[in-house]
């Protein structure tokens, strides 16, 4: 039985909304109740938008059948899974904890109602929060998205939230980590940009003025910065984590570089890069959202810009002395990413700086910076959402923007199969694009 309205709201302005936004769905004190709570007909479970709606309410209907997260339990089931699970001595992938934490909602057993179902999958609560506080609230239409928040709904439209969320399954966290080992026993590589993948998300909400009202919009340009912030925040907390960073006498490799191994021995690709300052046959840190960082930075403050790109070189001189010196040169590095999160989520991108953007992603091709094939990655998801932001603000017409993008295309297909990746093809690309942006 559900408490009365007046009782929830009280409990919702009492709550802490900043403990939310810290405390992961998967992690906080509140039941999960499952998907089921939330597909009703007239909750979120319309097959069709409704007419005249402030909200879609086919928000279930769109997740069950269009996003791939509802299907994530699902994949432990199938041959590939039984695969990776025998080569890792396990039972079976679908009761394993360690598949499930990523690949289902596994909160505590006593945080689940009797209506939940891990075999959902990635679902509402997995992203939204366990909804036994804030669904009465939610439900009742007389809450705020501020009430809804601080009754434990997780802030999934702040972006540094959202980044946090995401990346704890697509890079992971000291409760979950996808290892060199899982990877070796088949498990895909990981590999995850903010913005790009809330794009290609299937979304199940529309930005409207109504939205806009309820809750913090943010730039596409923001969105990729702060993502690249908090990726490289939890790739330098991993990295100077005892617990993550060894496999007995070797470092824990799920850390650097897969394809400065592991590419076909006929495909002589290496390049120098000067900003490692390493040089051929050497296992290089994944620097792939530093890369990304120092660039964005660079454009907001030069001088701290410089400084990132010594502190991160000094990170790669480290990786090849001992782990002591790397999770020196890591921390230092720390506390200069760290406090950069905050600015970026402070900081707005204006049309000027958008544009510098753009062109110093698609300068540093022709710096070879981007000769490692996740660095090349980057940059192009990198371009992808700059010209979003150009478009949506209104700074590119549509004409435009499809002529950027056609050329973009050949970037997209130049990083479209990691193993076949060559370098030159990926920078020709970028520098075909630098010179229709500036015609």
């Amino acid at each position: 039985m559900l408490r009365p309205v007046a009782l929830l709201l009280g409990l919702a302005l009492a709550a802490s909304a900043d403990s939310a936004a810290q405390t992961l769905p998967q992690y906080a004190a509140d039941t999960h109740l499952g998907v089921g709570s939330c597909s009703g007909s007239t909750c979120h479970g319309a097959v069709t938008p409704w007419r005249n709606s402030t909200v879609l309410q086919n928000e279930y209907v769109t997740w069950q059948t269009k996003d791939p997260h509802s299907k994530a339990y699902a994949t432990l089931l199938n041959a590939q899974s039984k695969r990776i699970a025998a080569n890792l001595g396990l039972p079976n992938a679908h009761e394993a904890k360690i598949c499930l934490d990523c690949h289902a909602n596994n909160v505590a057993s006593n945080l689940r109602s009797k209506t939940f179902q891990i075999s959902d999958g990635v679902g509402c609560e997995s992203c939204h929060g366990g909804s036994v506080r804030w669904l009465g609230v939610h439900i009742s239409g007389a809450a705020s998205h501020a009430q809804n928040i601080a009754a434990g709904m997780y802030p999934t439209e702040e972006p540094v939230a959202r980044a946090k969320l995401c990346l704890s399954c697509h890079f992971g966290t000291k409760d979950k980590f996808v290892t060199h080992r899982i990877m070796g026993a088949g498990h895909p590589r990981m590999a995850f940009e903010l913005d790009t993948f809330t794009v290609t998300q299937p979304a199940h909400f529309r930005i409207d003025d109504d939205y806009r009202a309820r809750k913090k919009v943010s730039d596409p340009v923001q969105t990729w910065a702060i993502g690249q912030a908090v990726a490289v925040q939890m790739s330098l907390e991993a990295l100077t984590d005892p617990n993550r960073n060894s496999q007995g006498m070797f470092p824990e490799l799920v850390h650097f570089d897969c394809h400065a191994c592991h590419h076909p021995m006929s495909n002589l690709r290496w390049e120098p890069r000067a900003s490692t300052g390493l040089g051929p046959g050497l296992v290089r840190l994944n620097d792939s959202n530093m890369v990304m960082l120092r660039l964005i930075v660079a454009q907001i403050d030069p001088a701290l810009g410089d400084r990132l790109l010594q502190q991160s070189r000094a990170l790669h001189a480290a990786s090849q002395q001992s782990m002591a010196a790397v999770t020196a040169a890591a921390n230092t590095l720390r506390g200069t990413v760290n406090p950069l999160i905050d600015r970026l989520a402070q900081h707005r991108f204006d049309g000027e700086a958008t544009h510098k953007l753009l062109r110093a992603v698609l300068r540093d091709a022709a710096t070879r910076e981007y000769t490692d094939f996740a660095a090349a990655e980057q940059a192009t998801m990198a371009v992808a959402a700059i010209l979003n932001a150009l478009k949506r603000s209104g700074q590119i017409d549509d004409a435009r923007f499809k002529r950027y993008n056609d050329v973009l295309d050949r970037a997209y297909k130049a990083v479209e199969r990691d193993e076949m990746f060559k370098p030159a093809d990926f920078i020709a690309a970028l520098d075909a694009l630098d010179q229709v942006v500036q015609k």
